[in-house]
């Protein structure tokens, strides 16, 4: 099992990441989609969508949003929020290596959105061509895909190596390092008298291989911010890397 499929399924992540910040997600989905200028009611597919905070919202904003994870644990705690009237609002557990369409888009869509470093997890390269293939596959012409990804710079220039987080009477204590040109996380917990150790691992790809990945693939880079009130992306200071590629 690789370690995003064991540690994504289990209630500790959920714990350690319980108080992700809903307004800052909400503010840069606003600023996003009118930047995009994305007509109301135009289908998005929410790749690697977690528990499903950008989902929710996209449909509240008048999208039809269909939200994929592979966490059926987080498929299943977003059941919750579906909602079947016009727009649509949907969930369903999918490997993003796997094709999108027709496999668990029956339509193509206006958008695709990978939001909250939802990639780089995969030791095989060519793992992460078949996540920009799927995505081309499931675009109308024109299409729209987000990729909001780490900004390798400033992760190597800004890497605290050790932390304790306390979360639900769990003290989280969090070890960072760069092995290979991965950014590695390991956390190490105890609870009711047992030790735990998950980890977490995501490649540290380049803005130039990012984009040589998506040309292979069909698409053009269009824009590049760095941070979520999308503001201009700079390469030193830049907290992320967000694409916008078109077909």
């Amino acid at each position: 099992m690789s370690w995003f499929e064991d540690w994504f399924n289990t209630p500790y992540y959920h714990i350690l990441y319980k108080d992700r910040d809903y307004k800052e997600a909400e503010n840069f989905i606003s600023n996003l989609t009118k930047e995009l200028k994305l007509p109301t009611h135009s289908s998005i597919i929410d790749l690697a969508c977690g528990k499903g905070r950008h989902s929710v919202f996209l449909n509240q904003l008048g999208f039809e949003v269909l939200g994929v994870d592979l966490s059926e644990e987080s498929i299943l705690h977003n059941k919750q929020f579906e909602n079947s009237a016009s727009p649509k609002l949907e969930f369903k557990v999918h490997d993003m290596r796997n094709e999108l369409y027709p496999e668990i888009s029956e339509e193509k869509v206006n958008a695709v959105f990978n939001l909250f470093t939802s990639f780089g997890y995969f030791d095989d390269e060519d793992d992460d061509r078949k996540v920009f293939q799927s995505v081309k596959n499931v675009l109308k012409e024109g299409g729209i895909f987000i990729l909001d990804f780490l900004n390798e710079g400033f992760v190597k220039n800004t890497l605290v190596a050790e932390t304790t987080i306390n979360k639900g009477n769990i003290d989280f204590k969090i070890k960072k390092r760069i092995e290979n040109n991965y950014v590695i996380k390991d956390i190490y917990f105890q609870d009711k008298g047992q030790d735990f150790h998950y980890f977490e691992k995501v490649k540290l790809s380049t803005l130039e291989q990012i984009e040589t990945l998506a040309a292979r693939c069909g698409f053009e880079a269009q824009k590049i911010w760095g941070n979520y009130n999308l503001e201009d992306f700079d390469r030193e200071t830049s907290p992320r890397c967000i694409f916008e590629f078109r077909i």
